[in-house]
């Protein structure tokens, strides 16, 4: 470990602000626990651990990019269950499994599910580092895919009934005389109900708006 903690010594700060990436770990060995929480702190990373999934689970969710290491064996629920049980609420925490007895099924298991990684003790600090790493950017991704989603959502939400259907028509590749027909108003009607659905949604361009309702159309009203 004294090797890593060396090669991260020049462009890690010992300062960790609020927006920093979270590693959570879930082990029920404290000797884990704490080689973990220390190496992770000492890579520039928040490091937050718990002895078990329960325990993990009454954590409130955090909005900041973050990763799971993830013991399998645990005193109460496994891991493979705790992945389970989180994989549809928190794809932006991606996960890296730990264990000392792995197997190809379980390791099968893990990765169709979406794991990043899964580790078999005793595994070097670089491995861990590394799998870290590519978690972190994993969830940053995720969240920016968030947050753009949830924009395009509340632009769409700020639209009128008429700005929705218009938008649907449109999108499909109708013109604008052809949406009027279908919708029984003009052509500069449409027209004009076509502009401010453009400058509520945001959108750069029409192919930019077509980009957004294949996004949002099929699950909004």
């Amino acid at each position: 470990m004294n090797s890593v903690r060396a090669s991260f010594h020049e462009s890690r700060s010992s300062f960790i602000s609020p927006d920093t990436p979270i590693v959570f770990v879930v082990d029920d060995d404290i000797s884990v626990r704490e080689s973990l929480e220390a190496l992770i702190r000492f890579a520039g990373w928040q490091p937050q651990t718990f002895a078990s999934a329960q325990e993990f689970l009454s954590r409130p969710r955090v909005f900041v990019p973050s990763c799971l290491v993830l013991d399998v064996t645990l005193p109460d629920l496994n891991g493979l269950d705790l992945q389970k049980r989180i994989a549809t609420e928190r794809i932006d925490m991606p996960i890296i499994f730990i264990t000392g007895h792995g197997d190809v099924p379980m390791t099968v298991r893990a990765m169709k599910a979406g794991a990043v990684e899964f580790l078999t003790k005793p595994y070097g600090d670089e491995v861990l580092l590394s799998a870290i790493k590519q978690a972190i950017e994993c969830s940053h991704a995720a969240l920016r895919r968030d947050v753009a989603m949830r924009s395009i959502r509340d632009s769409y939400a700020s639209l009128s009934r008429r700005e929705r259907q218009v938008m649907a028509l449109v999108v499909r590749g109708l013109l604008n005389k052809q949406a009027g027909r279908e919708l029984g108003i003009s052509e500069i009607t449409v027209k004009a109900h076509r502009g401010r659905v453009m400058q509520k949604m945001r959108a750069s361009s029409f192919a930019d708006l077509v980009k957004m309702a294949a996004t949002l159309l099929p699950t909004a009203d």
